[in-house]
């Protein structure tokens, strides 16, 4: 069941799905304006959206913005009749896919071609059926680095961070409400082989999380948290990552090291995986 709720004064998401892995999707409303932050998997999903939206007499977006390129962020780009904003990259990868039949020919050779993987093929067949008519739609306004804009009594700001989820990854600050919306930058490399985590881009992104004064964090996949659920949460991969830049290769020490700032005879099976991602080369 699709939950909808206002998480600040200007801020209303309807969050992630995990079936079909729809990502969580926001309608900033200003007094002007409003944006939306992701297009959606899907028509449907975006459809959805646009009912909760109606059903309560906000403002329907005026133009939106696109975290990075993934299926389940932007193939519902062509539901919204409005501008939307990328970065070039974003725009190169939605390039790529367009004018596919969508087959189960072309899902597996876009899988054997490591352009999306076996997960997102399974959720791509669940999110659309049988009869796939997916039309792919590029970002309209491109930017660099990062992109304000005022919605009316509400400023937003869009940085491009890059990192290994997707070089085109974003984080979108709300200034008045304090709230920074991640996209997925903070998770590993999916696409392109197995997934994998650079520790100096971890530190990177993470450093760069934190040098915006917010009050709530918002992840696409998950629900969002306050500033010190987020830090206590985060601070423990922080410290895994630091500890593979300490000790490069050595799985011993890292995971030593790791139990020790846990306090835990055996390391979670959350911090085993994640360590496997940042030794993958």
């Amino acid at each position: 069941m699709t939950q909808f709720e206002q998480i600040s004064q200007h801020i209303w998401i309807m969050h992630a799905e995990h079936e079909t892995d729809r990502p969580l999707l926001a309608a900033i409303v200003g007094e002007r304006r409003t944006l939306l932050m992701d297009a959606g998997a899907s028509p449907s999903h975006a459809a959805q959206l646009r009912e909760e939206l109606m059903n309560r007499s906000l403002r329907l977006p005026d133009i939106m913005m696109l975290t990075h390129w993934h299926w389940d962020h932007s193939f519902g780009l062509s539901a919204w009749n409005v501008p939307s904003i990328g970065v070039r990259e974003t725009a190169e990868r939605l390039r790529l896919l367009k004018g596919l039949d969508w087959s189960d020919k072309t899902l597996n050779d876009l899988v054997r071609q490591q352009i999306i993987n076996d997960s997102s093929a399974g959720h791509i067949r669940l999110e659309y059926g049988a009869d796939r008519n997916i039309e792919i739609r590029e970002p309209d306004i491109l930017f660099e680095k990062k992109l304000e804009l005022d919605l009316g009594g509400v400023s937003c700001e869009i940085h491009h961070v890059g990192g290994d989820h997707a070089g085109d990854s974003c984080y979108l600050f709300v200034q008045e409400d304090k709230t920074l919306f991640l996209g997925d930058a903070l998770g590993p490399s999916v696409y392109g082989g197995p997934r994998k985590y650079t520790s100096g881009e971890f530190l990177r992104l993470t450093n760069e999380a934190f040098h915006f004064d917010a009050h709530i964090y918002v992840e696409s996949h998950s629900a969002p948290v306050g500033k010190a659920e987020f830090r206590q949460d985060i601070d423990r991969y922080v410290e895994l990552a630091r500890l593979v830049e300490a000790c490069g290769k050595n799985q011993t020490n890292i995971e030593e090291g790791m139990k020790k700032f846990l306090q835990v005879q055996e390391l979670p099976q959350e911090f085993v995986h994640a360590l496997e991602w940042f030794l993958t080369d």
